[in-house]
């Protein structure tokens, strides 16, 4: 469970996300959109401990994630908008390096591996240094990393950026059946097919602050427009001058 409360961050005068308050529970995909400088990736390096909120609290599986984060990072799973590697290493020795920083047993980490090795088809390139990896690979060892230890909640930043067809196929049957199975999934896209597809509730930011918050089918409620795509529906929100959406009564 992810929980935001009066979640709020500031860059000097500058307000980049504004009093946030919001409530994924366990087993739900929630999609986050908004144009550039929304503040959605200043709302998930606060969720994954990168940044401190100016104020209010956030919660990862009930840990707070400043005054337990050691705690609420053991719950957590991340996958930047950027595949970050150590070049010298390879696949297999990355996720030994990440197995360790999470403490898992040496005579588990290994099993850990080749799951995750077989799951995102890194046999090919596993024991070849980071360094000569393609974006794809790097993003599908990211991937590998992130479920190693089996987190409760992932956090996902535009996750496809350069995966071929058939890993995307991977990434979005693994989220279906992890969040099936409790997993909670927060996921920063542009993409607004993939978060029409995946999630179950997603939410519009514009400007730091949450314009929506509910179902597709809540937004074409609530938005009087001709062509009832979920493109024209966005468009529409986030065009608004000024106004906060009301949100879903499921937010807290």
């Amino acid at each position: 469970m992810i929980q935001f409360e009066h979640a709020t961050r500031t860059y000097g005068s500058k307000i980049a996300v504004s009093d946030l308050s919001l409530t994924i529970p366990s087993g739900e995909l929630f999609a986050l959109l908004g144009p550039n400088g929304a503040g959605k990736t200043t709302t998930i390096k606060m969720l994954v401990g990168l940044l401190r909120p100016s104020g209010g609290v956030i919660r990862v599986c009930g840990h707070d994630l400043i005054t337990e984060t050691r705690s609420a990072h053991l719950h957590l799973g991340y996958v930047p908008d950027e595949p970050y590697l150590y070049d010298k290493l390879t696949g297999h020795e990355f996720l030994r390096f990440i197995a360790d920083m999470y403490r898992i047993p040496r005579d588990l980490s290994q099993e850990y591996i080749k799951r995750e090795i077989d799951r995102f088809e890194l046999h090919e390139f596993a024991n070849e240094l980071a360094e000569n990896y393609s974006l794809g690979m790097r993003q599908r060892l990211v991937f590998a990393a992130a479920f190693l230890h089996d987190p409760d909640v992932l956090v996902l930043d535009e996750p496809m950026v350069g995966l071929d067809p058939r890993s995307v196929r991977i990434v979005k049957d693994l989220l279906k059946s992890k969040t099936a199975d409790g997993m909670t999934v927060f996921m920063s896209t542009h993409t607004l097919a993939m978060a029409e597809e995946m999630a179950d509730r997603m939410g519009i930011m514009v400007q730091g602050d949450l314009k929506f918050l509910g179902t597709v089918s809540e937004l074409q409620e609530q938005v009087d427009v001709e062509t009832r795509s979920l493109e024209n529906l966005y468009l529409e929100i986030t065009s608004r001058p000024t106004g906060r959406q009301k949100a879903s009564s499921n937010d807290i």
